[in-house]
């Protein structure tokens, strides 16, 4: 199976809406995606980003169009007009919004927002399917240290199976705090500044969802909340020396990449906590992006410090295709679900990808899950008669 590009839109916020965009920090991690199921020839994406205070949400549309592809498979972005723009409606915080996530629920139409901001406040709002904010399940809370102490990066995740759980992390303070909506559970302390935290999935350790991996400095930790020894840390990994790591992500199969100042992802299997693979030099720049595909896990993409994105094989070192913004990002993002990766730059366009699974004989798009029924049986058909 290969990965194709379906569409690449351009399309410019509204001065009206933002006229300067806050500079927030060096992980692009103000921006989520929401794709709306509409017909595939007339599709929409809403696209959420944060600057200030405020978080705001545009309309960008994502019809079928031809796409043109330039040196080295270079997509070239088609310029669209935004839909629709507007401020979310919700209440703001007192700082700079340094991280915000969109999950999704079982309820149908409804999400999850959660945003933190440069001191740890959080605030998480529950939207419908309009986008507008139910405020009987809107719920905010302090940071730990009720704000006292210097501003810095901070980070957010939701468990993956259990979104009222949310682990919240602060790099002044080299924190990790874990509630259940807005009762506090525990705190994990760092050894160094955090930079990208992430709840693991789909593990065979017995862990369930209560595995958190942390990018803190130029190591790779695992905590595990359901243990006290050692403050929950089960593993350590050392990455280069004096490269900080400010990327991690996890893909449906298990396997966990970590990306930073050099330049390099690297993918782990978490059964023997071993690099399986080292794709070197991908990036022009530093590495401050991170996403497995969720059409095929052995794609990644990689999102680098001024204003490139691309995608490759991570096995074996190879460049699929890229695109490039305007300028350096402000934030950048996939959808959970899908491979539809957006990004926000600091001139104000926002770049939205609509990626698909191609088969290489009949160039069909593919479903995005993996396991559906008419998979399985062939999967299964295969490895029985490999091992005949």
């Amino acid at each position: 199976m290969e990965l194709k590009a379906k569409c690449l839109k351009k399309a410019v916020v509204p001065s009206t809406l933002i006229e300067h965009p806050s500079p927030g920090n060096l992980q692009s991690s103000r921006l989520a995606l929401h794709m709306n199921d509409d017909d595939d020839n007339d599709s929409s994406c809403w696209v959420y980003i944060a600057s200030g205070c405020h978080i705001y949400r545009v309309l960008i549309p994502m019809d079928n169009s031809f796409l043109n592809l330039g040196k080295e498979d270079l997509l070239i972005p088609e310029q669209c007009e935004v839909l629709e723009a507007s401020v979310v409606n919700r209440c703001p915080h007192r700082s700079e919004i340094q991280s915000i996530v969109l999950a999704e629920t079982e309820s149908s139409g409804c999400s999850i927002l959660g945003s933190v901001d440069s001191y740890g406040h959080l605030i998480v709002s529950r939207l419908d399917a309009s986008g507008k904010d139910v405020n009987r399940l809107t719920y905010s809370v302090p940071p730990q240290d009720c704000g006292v102490g210097e501003g810095s990066w901070a980070g957010l995740c939701f468990n993956p199976t259990q979104w009222f759980m949310a682990a919240v992390a602060h790099s002044f303070s080299k924190t990790i705090d874990v509630y259940d909506q807005d009762i506090h559970l525990r705190t994990l302390r760092l050894l160094w500044n955090p930079s990208s935290l992430i709840f693991m999935q789909n593990l065979d350790l017995g862990g369930g969802n209560s595995v958190l991996a942390v990018a803190e400095g130029c190591q790779l930790s695992i905590w595990d909340l359901r243990m006290k020894e050692k403050g929950g840390c089960v593993r350590r990994i050392c990455g280069s020396v004096g490269d900080i790591l400010y990327a991690v992500c996890n893909s449906s199969k298990g396997t966990i990449a970590a990306g930073g100042a050099d330049r390099t992802v690297t993918v782990y299997d978490p059964r023997r906590w071993s690099a399986v693979s080292r794709w070197i030099n991908c990036s022009k720049y530093e590495v401050t992006g991170l996403a497995f595909s969720s059409v095929d896990p052995e794609y990644v993409y990689v999102q680098g410090v001024d204003y490139e994105v691309l995608c490759g094989r991570w096995r074996e070192s190879k460049k699929v295709f890229s695109y490039r913004g305007d300028s350096n990002w402000l934030g950048f993002g996939k959808c959970s679900d899908r491979d539809v990766l957006g990004g926000w730059s600091d001139s104000g366009s926002i770049f939205v990808a609509d990626i698909r699974g191609v088969d290489g004989v009949n160039e069909l798009h593919l479903p995005n899950d993996l396991d559906s029924p008419l998979q399985q049986p062939l999967n299964e058909f295969i490895f029985s008669a490999s091992r005949t």
